[in-house]
């Protein structure tokens, strides 16, 4: 007799896992969210960070995100020029779901809060569910049960509004932003405006910086908008980047 064990190669299923918890790190603030994410999955990508906001007045705080992609439109937020806070995995908002003429529960991914005071409210979610009819009918049914107290105005963001290059560019903008370096900015833009390069490798040459020093002063000034380029192709020496028009 041959068990089980002998002939199935599938894996066997086991009990779901509690989610991942955090340890206290010294000297930077508690993950505040209002669920914990951080369970296992063969599909997401869970993300966790550590970041300060001007709300947080210089001290650095633990942020969780569900997706790489969650976690990637919380970066373009920081980078944003207006940017106050961010909040994640926000309390519960209560709405009729149409499909089941049932209460239901959703977690916005995230609240961001601009300088004016304006708080924007954050539904990210893969495009192939933003696809199905019924996933745009619950969206609609949360939108519409969203209270004005909760937030301002509602964004739907899709996968596809993120292309790997655009994630990884980021990524990288986002890290560069870490330093602050006005006189390496100063000599690019006056390279950039001398001798009108647009190919970044021309650009890191005509500076009298070191190649990484230059580099990371390109990709702020695009993450501030003081220079332009491809954000959908991965910025490199290859890339051209150009002042607005």
């Amino acid at each position: 007799m041959l068990y089980k064990e002998e002939w199935d190669p599938t894996p066997p299923k086991l009990p779901k896992q509690p989610a991942l918890v955090i340890p206290a790190i010294h000297g930077v603030r508690a993950f505040s969210g209002a669920r914990n994410p951080l369970t296992r999955s063969n599909t997401a990508r869970r993300v966790s960070m550590t970041f300060t906001t001007p709300h947080l007045d210089g001290d650095r705080q633990v942020f969780v995100f569900e997706s790489d992609l969650e976690s990637v439109v919380a970066l373009e937020a920081l980078l944003a020029p207006n940017f106050y806070h961010i909040e994640v995995q926000l309390p519960p908002v209560e709405y009729l779901s149409p499909s089941t003429r049932r209460m239901r529960s959703h977690h916005y991914d995230h609240r961001i809060t601009f300088r004016d005071g304006h708080r924007r409210a954050i539904f990210a979610r893969n495009a192939s569910s933003l696809a199905r009819h019924e996933t745009r009918e619950e969206v609609r049914a949360l939108v519409r049960a969203t209270p004005p107290n909760f937030a301002d105005d509602v964004v739907i963001v899709s996968s596809t509004d993120y292309s790997r290059a655009r994630r990884d560019n980021l990524r990288r903008v986002w890290l560069s932003s870490q330093v602050e370096d006005a006189e390496a900015e100063r000599h690019v833009l006056e390279a950039i405006e001398c001798r009108r390069c647009h190919l970044v490798d021309d650009l890191v040459r005509q500076c009298d910086l070191a190649r990484p020093r230059a580099m990371d002063a390109i990709l702020r000034l695009v993450g501030r908008g003081m220079l332009e380029a491809n954000w959908d192709q991965l910025i490199n020496k290859l890339s051209k980047v150009w002042l607005p028009r």
